[in-house]
């Protein structure tokens, strides 16, 4: 879906670029790009899983820690 914004006779640049960007805030052109730009890959299950792993051992290393009194 390309924008296309045509100049009108005797319409000065500034104006021009004024319907333009109007028109790209209507048609959420700006907000689709960024949340593509920022989009978060998906993990795959045995990252996930390896992750989930880990957060444990730390989860448990700290319980000792406390409990031993550092």
């Amino acid at each position: 879906m390309p924008l296309e914004v045509k100049k009108k006779e005797r319409e000065n640049p500034q104006s021009l670029v004024r319907r333009f960007s109007k028109r790209v805030k209507q048609s959420g052109l700006l907000v689709r790009v960024r949340k593509k730009k920022y989009r978060r890959r998906t993990k795959s299950p045995q990252l996930k899983k390896r992750a989930a792993l880990r957060r444990e051992e730390k989860k448990k290393a700290y319980a000792k820690k406390k409990k031993m009194g550092n």
